[in-house]
């Protein structure tokens, strides 16, 4: 039972990243009547606060390992409190309350993500390659159904007759998944955790573990423009009314799906390999999209399982080549994790900077009609930016030495 707990408590954490992510803007631009571009500098004035937060999350978690029960119902508390709160609130709430509450998440959100991520030798049956491998397999799947879960719940909610598009509803669904995950996870956090050294920018360089970072940050750039405008793109860019949920549910149905064939293909031909025959999937899905007329349903559906299956292979192979390289230097995980999230959670703060203002400069308007000019801005900042972005993710993983393997 205990690779299926792992999957369970990333499907908590999945469960809640995509509110974060995806439903945020909208909600808060027609629900709560605030701006894009606030918006924007609110998310990345947030990511200001990881900035410390996220490293010294991990140096606790190392510091005190005992206490790894303690920091996994910390995180699923703050996730059980902070998500009705949010989706509950008024339209005339101040902009106060919702940084307040967006801290919380985020922070209880780092927490767990951090916590799991940074205990992988210790979650694994065994801390070897492979069961590195194996264990990210179930980790990512867990998180894949989280993220299916999500992305359709408002929308399901709504259909049975809940109110305010379903948000308030699906912030008590939030809430009370946190509190059941946690309920049934206790065992696993009471394995004897598995520590190493203590982290320097050096040991990070000799590791190769720098190295991954930088791709990752790079890497994470494209999935967070399309996370932040995917709910635009559909509504807006393609004219789909009412079929972004769908979408968003087949896009990480491909996703999970392609984790296990990932997760073995990593483990015969090497991580590095895996990639380079998956990124041009996401590349021509990219192009794909820049290319589609309005309405052109079929096209978008098949851009999104492609895509989608991609991004199976970013979520697998790339946090086991870091643990890998972690646990084979004996330096201490949960500290460089603490780093790696705020790389993944900068990315998603920069998209949100730098194309939410953008957007609303060209005269964007969510849910309205809109200039030629302004679906011309939201097609470039959605399919073409990303595409020339991961190019450049693609460009670093071709210069990986190949010995960056989990054979």
């Amino acid at each position: 039972m205990l690779y299926p707990r792992v999957s369970l408590y990333a499907l908590m954490l999945a469960a809640a990243g995509i509110p974060l992510y995806i439903h945020l803007p909208r909600f808060a631009s027609v629900n709560l009547g605030i701006g894009l571009g606030v918006i924007g500098t609110l998310l990345l004035a947030i990511r200001l606060v990881d900035l410390v937060q996220d490293p010294l999350i991990g140096w606790s978690i190392d510091r005190w390992p005992g206490a790894q029960l303690m920091f996994a119902i910390m995180a699923a508390i703050g996730l059980a409190v902070g998500f009705p709160l949010l989706f509950s609130l008024p339209e005339d709430a101040s902009i106060l309350s919702l940084v307040v509450i967006l801290i919380l998440l985020f922070s209880a959100y780092s927490l767990g993500t951090i916590l799991l991520y940074g205990r992988s030798a210790t979650l694994a049956k065994k801390p070897n390659s492979a069961e590195l491998m194996r264990l990210a397999a179930y980790r990512e799947g867990g998180q894949l159904a989280g993220v299916i879960a999500a992305a359709g719940a408002p929308a399901l909610f709504v259909a049975i007759g809940a109110e305010a598009q379903g948000y308030p509803a699906f912030g008590m669904f939030l809430g009370l998944l946190s509190i059941f995950t946690i309920l049934l996870t206790f065992p696993m956090w009471r394995r004897t955790p598995i520590t190493g050294q203590g982290l320097s920018f050096a040991g990070l360089g000799q590791a190769g573990a720098l190295r991954l970072l930088t791709l990752a940050l790079i890497n994470s750039l494209p999935v967070a423009i399309t996370s932040t405008l995917f709910l635009f793109f559909v509504e807006d860019r393609l004219q789909l009314p009412g079929k972004a949920g769908p979408l968003l549910i087949l896009f990480f149905l491909s996703a999970g799906a392609s984790v296990p064939l990932w997760a073995k293909l990593g483990n015969r031909i090497g991580p590095k390999q895996t990639l380079i025959i998956a990124m041009p999937l996401s590349i021509a899905g990219f192009i794909g999209a820049a290319m589609l007329p309005a309405g052109e349903l079929t096209g978008f559906a098949v851009i999104c399982f492609a895509s989608g299956a991609a991004l199976g292979a970013d979520m697998v192979v790339l946090p086991a080549m870091f643990s890998v390289v972690l646990t084979r230097s004996g330096l201490n995980a949960s500290a460089a994790f603490g780093i790696w999230s705020f790389a993944g959670k900068l990315g998603l703060a920069l998209a949100a900077f730098f194309t939410l203002p953008l957007l609303e400069r060209s005269g964007f308007n969510p849910g309205q009609s809109n200039s030629v000019q302004a679906l011309e801005t939201l097609n470039l900042a959605y399919a073409v930016l990303p595409c020339v972005l991961k190019l450049g993710a693609f460009g670093m993983v071709l210069t990986l030495p190949t010995e960056v393997t989990v054979k």
